[in-house]
């Protein structure tokens, strides 16, 4: 491993610690996952971090949404469709394609209002 891929697999790593511990019927923003990996302001990598999962793994990537409260588009067709199915199946509602962060945001007991 090239120690510049060191530091992105580091990163991914804390991101995807951070989405395991997302509990069913939860959702969480990208910006919270990014703060809660470490790096704050870096929403964006956590979204990348996530298209580039395995398939058939358990991580529960359907629980971060963006911070509007709605699923992220997708590239692929089907796939936003997918994610609220998945929601919806833990219990998370939807009013006008958005789901209440006041109602279903995660708030880790050891990091408060992150």
């Amino acid at each position: 491993m090239s120690q510049t891929s060191r530091p992105q697999n580091d990163l991914r790593g804390r991101i995807y610690s951070v989405v395991a511990r997302i509990p069913r019927g939860r959702v969480a923003t990208y910006g919270q996952i990014a703060a809660l990996a470490g790096v704050p302001q870096h929403a964006r990598q956590v979204g990348y971090a996530l298209y580039d999962l395995p398939s058939g793994g358990s991580l529960p990537w359907h629980r971060v949404i963006n911070a509007k409260g709605q699923v992220s588009p997708r590239s692929e067709p089907g796939w936003v469709g997918f994610q609220r199915e998945l929601l919806e199946a833990e219990g998370v509602e939807f009013q006008r394609g958005r789901v209440d962060l006041g109602r279903y945001r995660w708030e880790p007991a050891d990091s408060p209002g992150v």
